[in-house]
């Protein structure tokens, strides 16, 4: 009788084994996964590094000489025109000067034109005129002379009388020498040369008097760029100093990111490379291009300077602001890429992926990278186009591990809500 009890209680506890085993067995963990081809496509080379924003174009407006300020015709933040007058400075002495130097130009220049119509002309008739008077009266002292002479060898004369003929007629005899000498110099120089003297003497005047008109041009001050005023530390009143700025204007329509770059990565910059520049603060984008490659290197930081410009609609980009510039060196094409979370640290300190094989299971793939794009990175080796690589779901992964691929956005049918039985009923109150 004890028998028949035994059996089928044996039997029930046998099946309740097996059903065990089957539960435990379907209970397996299978992890889900995402996969994504690796495919042949373009990918570019990009050089990084922080930087800070300057203008384009900077001017210190400085006075050429000291004055007193009078008055200021623009304030801070004002755009302004190249040429454009800015301040003017104390300037009627000198307007005075360069009225002073204007008449001496007149009347250098009626010189000139009475000198070649009338002054030389009556100059050598003039001297022609002395030397005939001159030679009248050394003519008559010489008579005069030689008469009394004569009279004292006869003794009708005294010696006095003779040594003052002597007197006159040496005096006769100098005066013309000199006016036949002042006749050969005008003859010798002639009219030309006279023209060209009274020509000389109005282009000196002239020259003082522009000098004198650049000193009042020098009290207006003016803009050498078109820009912004970003600066005016004097006000009106105060002293001009030549070599201190007056005001100082910057050019913001374009800027341009002055960065330091690594050696390794500056010799594949190149002047017209794009870029990007990327506000630090705000994440805002504008594209650029690199307009200056510094053939230097920095000793103290061993970096390479480079310049990336960009437009600057609207100045919202403001100098001296942080910055962080990425420039494209190369876009290389027909190369092996995958997603960047595809690439997964493997033995050795080396990079692995995991492709997906045909019967969901995972196998651990060593792989060579090359470039690193944001979301993609170049394979050299160990992958091929068409595999499947996991991107997501893949750390922790075991080599030949099984796994079930879902979509981006599929939900796991493991995870079963807070609010439902195992039956798929709805979970009844503790008090049921």
């Amino acid at each position: 009788m004890c028998n028949r009890f035994l059996l089928p209680l044996t039997a029930g506890l046998l099946l309740a084994a097996g059903c065990a085993k089957k539960e435990a067995k379907e209970a397996e963990p299978i992890a889900p996964v995402q996969v994504a081809p690796v495919r042949m496509d373009s990918i570019r080379r990009i050089a990084e590094a922080d930087a800070a924003l300057f203008p384009r174009d900077f001017s210190n407006v400085m006075p050429k000489i000291q004055a007193p300020v009078q008055r200021f015709l623009v304030n801070r933040g004002d755009h302004v025109k190249q040429g454009q007058l800015l301040a003017v400075l104390e300037n009627r002495d000198l307007v005075a000067a360069e009225a002073a130097s204007k008449g001496q130009l007149d009347q250098a220049q009626a010189n000139l034109s009475s000198t070649a119509n009338a002054v030389v002309p009556e100059s050598v008739v003039k001297a022609q005129t002395d030397v005939q008077s001159f030679q009248e009266q050394f003519d008559a002292a010489k008579k005069v002379l030689e008469s009394r002479q004569q009279l004292f060898k006869e003794g009708a004369l005294p010696r006095k009388n003779v040594d003052d003929a002597q007197v006159a007629y040496a005096q006769a005899k100098a005066q013309l020498e000199t006016a036949r000498e002042h006749l050969r110099t005008l003859q010798s120089v002639g009219k030309q040369a006279q023209v060209d003297a009274a020509k000389a003497a109005v282009a000196t005047a002239e020259g003082q008097w522009r000098s004198a008109t650049a000193q009042v041009g020098y009290s207006e001050i003016r803009a050498l760029i078109s820009g912004v005023v970003s600066d005016r530390p004097v006000y009106p009143g105060d002293m001009a100093q030549p070599g201190t700025p007056l005001l100082t204007i910057v050019d913001i329509s374009s800027v341009v990111a002055r960065a330091n770059v690594p050696q390794a990565q500056a010799s594949q910059i190149k002047v017209g490379d794009p870029a990007t520049i990327k506000i630090t603060e705000t994440a805002v984008e504008v594209p650029g291009k690199v307009t200056v490659v510094s053939p230097a290197t920095d000793p103290a930081s061993t970096t390479v300077q480079v310049w990336v410009q960009a437009a600057n609609p609207g100045e919202r980009l403001k100098p001296g602001a942080s910055v962080h510039v990425s420039i494209v060196t190369e876009t290389l094409k027909n190369v092996v890429v995958v997603p960047s979370s595809a690439i997964l640290p493997g033995e050795d300190g080396g990079t692995a992926v995991l492709v997906l094989g045909a019967d969901n299971t995972v196998h651990q793939k060593k792989v060579e990278v090359g470039v690193r794009e944001a979301d993609k990175v170049q394979i050299l080796s160990g992958a091929s186009p068409g595999d499947q690589v996991v991107t997501v779901g893949g750390v922790g992964l075991d080599d030949n591990a099984k796994v079930r691929v879902v979509e981006p956005g599929e939900k796991d049918e493991d995870e079963k809500p807070a609010d439902e039985n195992p039956a798929g009923g709805a979970k009844k109150d503790e008090k049921d």
